[in-house]
C-alpha cells in the first residue's frame, strides 16, 4: 500500500450517477435517425468521449455521415443531455461519497477530477461540489479518451503531484486501463470493483478511506 499525496475520481458512476440522463439523450438522437439503441449499447459509452460514443451508436446506422452533421447530432444530445442534468441537485450526492470526501481532505490528500465528460464543471456546481476539488482534468482539455491516460496525467500534473504518488477511483474497466497507463494505482468501485486491473475492490465509497491510510468513519 502506497502514501498517495492525491486522489483523482472520475464523476460518472464515481462521485454521481448521470447514466439514466445519457441514455435518454442518446436514445433521442439515435430515434430521430431511425437507429436501434438500447441499455447495453450505452453502457459500452461509459468512459468514452462524445464523439466516439456517437461512432459506436452509428454501427448501426444505414449509411455514412457526414462530419458536419456528426457534430451537429453530438451538439444536439449534448443540449438534450444538459436539460436533463438541470434537475440534478446537491441531493444527488449520496452522504457516504460527501463524508468520504471530507476525511480525506483532512487527512491532507490533494483531490481532482479526471473525467472525459466536457460537462463535469456543471455537474460539480448541480452536486454543490463546484470549486471543491484541487483541480479538474476533463474532457475540454484532453485530446485522446481513456484508455489513454491523458486525462489524469494531466490531473496529476494539475494538483502538482507525480502520478506513482496518486491514486485513481474508476467504475470502468477503460478508467482502470488508463490509470496503469499512466503509473497509477487504481481503486475498482461499482462494475470495475471485480476488475483484475484494480489495485484496490471496493465494496462501498468508505473503503477508499482504508486504501488511502485514513481513519475510518
Amino acid at each position: 500500500m502506497r502514501n498517495y499525496h492525491g486522489v483523482i475520481f472520475d464523476l460518472d458512476g464515481v462521485i454521481c450517477h448521470t447514466d439514466a440522463y445519457h441514455y435518454q439523450a442518446w436514445k433521442q438522437v439515435a430515434d430521430e435517425l431511425g437507429i436501434y439503441f438500447d441499455e447495453s449499447i450505452n453502457n459500452r459509452l461509459r468512459g468514452v468521449s462524445r464523439m466516439e460514443s456517437f461512432e459506436i451508436i452509428l454501427e448501426r446506422y444505414d449509411g455514412v455521415m457526414e462530419e458536419a452533421d456528426k457534430i451537429r447530432y453530438t451538439s444536439k444530445k449534448n443540449e438534450i443531455y444538459k436539460k436533463l442534468l438541470s434537475n440534478m441537485s446537491p441531493a444527488d450526492l449520496s452522504p457516504e461519497v460527501k463524508e468520504t470526501l471530507e476525511k480525506m481532505r483532512e487527512n491532507g490528500l490533494k483531490l481532482a477530477i479526471g473525467s472525459s465528460s466536457k460537462n463535469a464543471c456543471f455537474i460539480l456546481e448541480r452536486l454543490g461540489l463546484g470549486g471543491y476539488f484541487d483541480a479538474i482534468s476533463d474532457g475540454n482539455q484532453i485530446a485522446r479518451s481513456k484508455p489513454d491516460p491523458e486525462v489524469f496525467l494531466l490531473a496529476a500534473r494539475l494538483i502538482g503531484e507525480k502520478p506513482e504518488h496518486c491514486l485513481v477511483v474508476e467504475d470502468a474497466k477503460a478508467g482502470l486501463m488508463a490509470a496503469k497507463a499512466g503509473g497509477m494505482d487504481a481503486a475498482g468501485i461499482g462494475d470495475a470493483a471485480g476488475c483484475e486491473l484494480a489495485d484496490y475492490h471496493l465494496k462501498t465509497f468508505h473503503d477508499l478511506l482504508t486504501a488511502c491510510n485514513c481513519e475510518p468513519i
